[in-house]
């Protein structure tokens, strides 16, 4: 193969790789704009209640806020929680759920994908977060 037809191809892979990254990073900074609004006004509040219901029912469990993100956290172990945060390493990004919880000495890690920030409403984030639940609150 000619050496020019190799640089050329190479140019076009480059040109391709910086529009396809600064595409990535449009839709990245959208993403993070219409997650900040949930988190603050949907997540957070509704982790909040859910925590204060749980500690009425028995189950003594705290809220944090590390930035981008909402955890529901176990007072009896630090290691089970649930928590929300965006995701930017997929091509579009996601909301995702992810779950940590022992069982017996295995620990059980799952996350799912609740879908694009600007598309979640109230009650997708309270269905995930209860279905979550489920599997701290049946000991």
């Amino acid at each position: 193969m000619e050496t020019s037809e190799v640089r050329k191809r190479l140019l076009q892979t480059i040109e391709r790789a910086k529009q396809q990254a600064a595409e990535r990073r449009t839709r990245n900074d959208e993403a993070a704009r219409a997650f900040g609004p949930l988190l603050d006004g949907i997540a957070v509040p509704l982790v909040r209640q859910l925590a204060q219901a749980l500690r009425a029912e028995g189950h003594l469990f705290n809220v944090f806020t590390p930035s981008g993100s909402v955890r529901l956290m176990s007072e009896r172990n630090a290691d089970e929680f649930i928590e929300l945060f965006l995701d930017t390493t997929a091509r579009e990004p996601r909301v995702v759920g992810r779950t940590r919880r022992g069982r017996g000495g295995r620990v059980l890690e799952f996350e799912e994908e609740l879908g694009a920030p600007a598309a979640l409403t109230e009650e997708d984030v309270l269905a995930f977060l209860l279905k979550a639940l489920e599997g701290f609150v049946e000991r």
